[in-house]
């Protein structure tokens, strides 16, 4: 197996051993989804285009344990088993080293959350409606993926369901067409995306426009429209301050849902984020962090789990920046108040490789946002702004790695780095401010 820099890397380092495939890389997926929220019930097609990096007689899917009624590869009947979360399919020939192919697979069943250490991922059933929140293995109980965060492909995704509910998706709403008592709402999006950051999310919510320098607009039951309107009236001036310090917007335009349900955290999806209802009073920085992985997670994304300090603490400095330009605390007020924090509880992990139990740990969260704004203290202002947006500009839409972000930043810097971040994110002792 390589990394995204062509080098080799040990299956013992990566976080999901079992979950992904390095046989192949999916280029498209079209999903043709019908979903009954009463009963739970999806039934789907899932239609993929991949290309082989290897000759294979065997494509092997993360999928959970949906009834299979079909699969085809290359458009003709293939055998497939399923074991746990993996569907192994067999094509009646072997698929040649670098040549497309596709795969259809026709599904139905009660789709139910992953079980992880950190409770139920993916597919959720609402109390009325459904949500997606699949990070970072979640994607599998809904549709047959590669579901690792370095295959990232473009999407249709087609949703039939009762019509008094609405759809939302990744990408832009291209088409609605109403069938009796059903209404079925297509997506596309066409920027590259990690099986993760896919998503679904149906409940009778109303759409509104939100005013703003990108499309914005707001799902949310009506009920909760007054309340979470002005929950994000600033948001429009945050993603102008993201502008000007990480570059351009990267998606075509940016929803947020809010369920009636309460979330124990928000969720951020390409070009979306989804709230609940206990998030829309004295939550202003979380619309902050969850804007900016947009930025962070969502064009850029990680290539392995253990890179995570690369999405969350990258948005958690976004916060510091947010309130900074705002007018609230300065970041470095916020630097020293964490620091501080931070001395006082365990310091056993090393920020580039926190392990699989602390991957959201919250002390990942802020050493990240503190590593960021030392090296900004470091390289100054001007040359910290320039090496954020070119780090954005120049892996658009693609995939990072902690030595990616290293070496782009030691190109600013007036003297070797290799100290700075061998203290900060290769050591377990926090460094001091």
């Amino acid at each position: 197996m390589t990394d995204v820099d062509g080098r080799t890397v040990a299956p013992g380092t990566r976080y999901f051993p079992e979950r992904g495939d390095y046989s192949y890389d999916v280029r498209h997926y079209d999903l043709e989804l019908d979903y009954r929220p009463g009963p739970n019930r999806l039934a789907g097609t899932a239609r993929l285009t991949a290309v082989a990096v290897e000759p294979l007689n065997q494509v092997r899917l993360d999928f959970g344990p949906f009834r299979i009624g079909q699969v085809l590869v290359n458009g003709e009947r293939a055998r497939f088993a399923q074991q746990g979360h993996k569907l192994r399919v067999t094509p009646g020939r072997w698929l040649a080293e670098g040549r497309a192919f596709t795969l259809e697979v026709r599904y139905s069943g009660n789709p139910r959350p992953v079980s992880s250490p950190w409770g139920g991922l993916g597919w959720d059933q609402l109390e009325d409606g459904a949500l997606v929140a699949s990070q970072p293995i979640g994607s599998s109980s809904w549709f047959p993926c590669n579901d690792r965060p370095s295959d990232k492909a473009t999407y249709r995704i087609a949703v039939t369901t009762a019509s008094p509910y609405t759809v939302v998706c990744n990408g832009q709403l291209v088409s609605t067409s109403r069938s009796g008592s059903r209404t079925t709402w297509e997506f596309r999006e066409s920027a590259p995306m990690a099986p993760y950051l896919a998503s679904v999310q149906i409940g009778r919510y109303h759409l509104a426009e939100l005013p703003g320098l990108v499309p914005q607009r707001l799902a949310a039951p009506a009920g909760l429209l007054t309340r979470a309107r002005p929950a994000l009236g600033r948001q429009d001036q945050m993603m102008r301050v993201f502008t000007e310090w990480f570059g351009p917007y990267p998606f075509a335009d940016y929803t947020v849902v809010v369920t009636e349900d309460e979330l124990e955290i928000p969720i951020e999806a390409q070009g979306m984020s989804i709230f609940g209802a206990n998030h829309l009073e004295g939550e202003e920085r979380l619309v902050a962090h969850e804007l900016a992985h947009q930025w962070f997670g969502n064009s850029l994304t990680l290539s392995h789990w253990r890179d995570i300090w690369l999405h969350e603490g990258f948005a958690a400095y976004a916060e510091w920046l947010w309130s900074e330009e705002s007018g609230g605390e300065p970041a470095e007020a916020h630097a020293r108040r964490w620091h501080s924090r931070l001395l006082t509880r365990p310091r056993d992990f090393v920020l580039a490789d926190p392990g699989v139990k602390r991957l959201f740990d919250d002390r990942v969260y802020k050493r990240g946002a503190l590593t960021l704004h030392a090296l900004r203290r470091v390289l100054g202002d001007p040359a910290f702004r320039s090496v954020l947006r070119e780090w954005t500009d120049l892996y658009r839409y693609g995939v990072i790695t902690t030595g990616r972000f290293t070496e782009l930043a030691g190109r600013y810097a007036p003297e070797p780095l290799d100290a700075f971040f061998m203290s900060w994110l290769y050591t377990e002792p926090l460094p001091p401010l």
